[in-house]
């Protein structure tokens, strides 16, 4: 018996949630389907794809064969589906896109609701990471990244820019005083960046004349975490619009040295590969937030 684009599909689903229980889940299948479809094709190949044991699950040698020409197949099973949804103008199927958490709330989720009108067939699957994500390790799309971007073999669009600008909250300020000159900084608590350290350079000019960089007192991986931190009247942050517009419009968060502020926009890219033509999908959902955020900076 010929094997099925459902069997594949399930041994892949294995590979890449790390378990039968979270690949059953991304399939909406019960464990005990997918176990029985896994073995089948194990059945179907006469040989052994993964070795289980009680801890996890490893791919043989034949099973990484296997995989390889498997993920070729979807891939192509993919690509003549959204061909064919290509042909009535209706672009279709998984769509997986990835974000810093702060850029996924407060941006792209207010965005949603008008790409789902637009676009109904797409599936949309949004993962967020606050470091770089490999995008094709984690099966990722198209990946929205705030900042300048290093050197590499992705295919970026810009797709606006978000001013940053230092924050504390009212409570925060009413306890400690606000600092008059940047240079008073050193004396409060600062709310900055574990990683990477650029994000801890403020526009502001040091006393050697150079952006300051500042030594957090609080570090975070998250920019939302910090966020939360500041409203919390925690310490003074550092902070791009596009996550704190509402904040300080409704007095949550209030700027500090605004004379002194330098313009420093950070840029918004999506980035992706380009190796073969651009999938529909990916075409339209980056279309649609260009045109949405091709405006002045965000939250200004």
């Amino acid at each position: 018996m010929k094997t099925t684009l459902e069997e594949m599909q399930v041994f892949v689903a294995v590979i890449d949630t790390g378990s039968l229980t979270a690949a059953a889940q991304s399939l909406t299948l019960t464990v005990s389907a997918a176990s029985r479809t896994l073995a089948r094709l194990e059945d179907k190949l006469q040989t052994t794809l993964l070795r289980r044991t009680t801890r996890r699950l490893e791919l043989t040698e034949e099973g990484a064969a296997f995989l390889a020409h498997a993920r070729a197949i979807l891939d192509a099973a993919d690509a003549a589906e959204e061909q064919m949804a290509a042909r009535r103008m209706r672009p279709a199927g998984r769509l997986r896109v990835d974000a810093a958490t702060p850029f996924m709330l407060h941006v792209l989720v207010p965005l949603l609701a008008g790409f789902r009108e637009r676009y109904p067939d797409v599936e949309l699957e949004l993962n967020s990471n606050e470091g770089i994500t490999d995008l094709i390790e984690k099966r990722t799309d198209v990946a929205l990244r705030i900042g300048v971007l290093k050197d590499s073999t992705l295919h970026a669009r810009l797709l606006g820019t978000s001013r940053i600008r230092v924050l504390a909250g009212p409570g925060y300020l009413a306890r400690h005083g606000a600092p008059g000159e940047p240079g008073e900084l050193a004396g409060h608590v600062l709310l900055g960046f574990n990683q990477p350290e650029t994000l801890n350079d403020w526009p502001l000019r040091d006393v050697d004349g150079s952006t300051l960089r500042i030594r957090p007192s609080i570090a975070s991986s998250s920019g939302e975490t910090l966020r939360h931190m500041a409203l919390a009247d925690l310490g003074i942050v550092c902070l791009s619009d596009f996550m704190t517009g509402a904040d300080r419009a409704e007095g949550r968060l209030v700027q500090l040295f605004a004379e002194q502020t330098l313009e420093v926009l950070q840029p918004i890219n999506a980035v992706y590969y380009r190796n073969t033509a651009l999938a529909a999908r990916i075409t339209c959902f980056v279309n649609h937030v260009a045109a949405m955020l091709g405006q002045p900076p965000l939250g200004s």
